[in-house]
């Protein structure tokens, strides 16, 4: 069925780095390649650029900061989702979803625009929590996040639930890919210690929660086993969260692993390191609610290992279950890492299971059935 143009409104705390705010900007190029509007508000960041340069209009608002200054941003936003004629707002996150939802209340009921929630995670249990269930129709990016909502929100009916993978782009991440020389001789210079080394590769911002530990402590017991491996980490460090930074460099040291691990800081070129990595690992300590590494990897051919929880171990479930982990079982996870590093499996994914191009459909038309209804 034909569709009148849409102005679709992406609601989320910045545009940084992350598996959210990618998904923003893929679903943002997929509307303007459909011939709609799409508007994005963030607190800015380093994917802005990427955002505009691609056709999507973007308004920078701190909306994502916890502080009562940031209800000043309701009537502005009021005012913004009348004036660009908005049809379709989409929130991706808590705080700027209750902003979104203050303003959107405001309007009269006939003026309001479709209002969507995107869940994306795990989010603690609560009033907080539940403007994420509060979208006229919910979208769940994968069966973890789908049984979460409906154990926790029995108030939102089935027939507004919607459960749309999160997907990845198999043309970015094709099978077999390897790195040019001139790639691998500049990562070769900067990090001379990860030559002509098994590589495992933990990508994600450092927090706790991703398990940068268990990699350290893993390496330790490889070394134990005259197992030849290097650590790469890669991943940029919130200011706020230096000192866990710092406790891993410390932990690293204590372990005699310095000269086997490698601190990358933010890369963009995860292609490539996901290319020339022996391993990727995914061992985040609580679920999480996709997992994009797990599925950019295994669509390149890399094998990867990880916590038998959450998006992560469905994607292992489907495409690689030989790499699925009893969470926090150091001694499975060494033995299991130890048996691909000496038989080398390449893991072959459907190219039909997790793709973005399925997702970036089924979103669309959630968008277009919900937009042309709010006319």
């Amino acid at each position: 069925m034909a569709t009148r143009p849409l102005t679709v409104l992406q609601v989320l705390p910045a545009l940084e780095s992350g598996g959210v705010e990618r998904g923003v900007l893929e679903v943002a190029e997929a509307l303007v390649a459909a011939g709609h509007r799409s508007l994005v508000i963030s607190g800015g960041g380093r994917m802005v650029d990427e955002l505009t340069n691609r056709g999507s209009a973007h308004f920078g608002r701190a909306i994502g900061t916890k502080s009562p200054l940031t209800l000043q941003h309701v009537y502005w936003l009021r005012q913004l989702m009348i004036e660009q004629g908005v049809d379709v707002v989409d929130i991706h996150s808590r705080l700027p979803g209750w902003i979104t939802w203050l303003a959107w209340k405001s309007l009269p009921a006939a003026k309001r625009p479709a209002l969507i929630s995107t869940v994306h995670g795990l989010h603690s249990v609560g009033f907080y929590s539940s403007i994420m269930c509060r979208g006229e129709h919910v979208i769940v990016v994968s069966e973890t996040v789908l049984e979460h909502v409906r154990r926790n929100y029995r108030f939102v009916p089935e027939t507004r639930l919607h459960l749309i993978h999160r997907g990845i782009d198999g043309d970015e991440f094709p099978r077999g890919y390897q790195p040019d020389d001139s790639w691998n001789s500049e990562f070769s210079r900067q990090f001379p210690r990860t030559c002509d080394q098994p590589l495992l590769t933990l990508v994600g911002r450092l927090t706790r929660l991703k398990g940068h530990a268990d990699l350290l402590h893993l390496l330790a017991r490889l070394k134990d086993r005259g197992i030849a491996a290097h650590g790469l980490i890669v991943g940029g460090t919130d200011p706020r969260k230096a000192a866990y930074a710092d406790e891993m460099q410390a932990l690293a040291a204590s372990l005699n692993l310095s000269d086997r691990v490698t601190f990358t800081g933010h890369r963009s070129d995860l292609k490539q390191i996901y290319a020339m990595s022996s391993i990727v690992l995914s061992l985040s300590s609580t679920p999480e609610s996709f997992g994009r590494t797990v599925a950019e990897a295994l669509s390149i051919g890399t094998p990867v290992v990880g916590y038998n929880h959450g998006g992560g171990a469905e994607i292992l479930a489907a495409q690689f279950p030989a790499g699925a982990v009893e969470i926090g079982n150091l001694e499975t996870l060494t033995e299991t890492v130890a048996l691909i590093l000496a038989r080398k499996p390449r893991p072959v994914p459907d190219p039909n299971v997790f793709e973005k191009e399925t997702m970036l459909r089924k979103t669309l038309d959630v968008y277009e059935m919900v937009g042309q209804k709010s006319c």
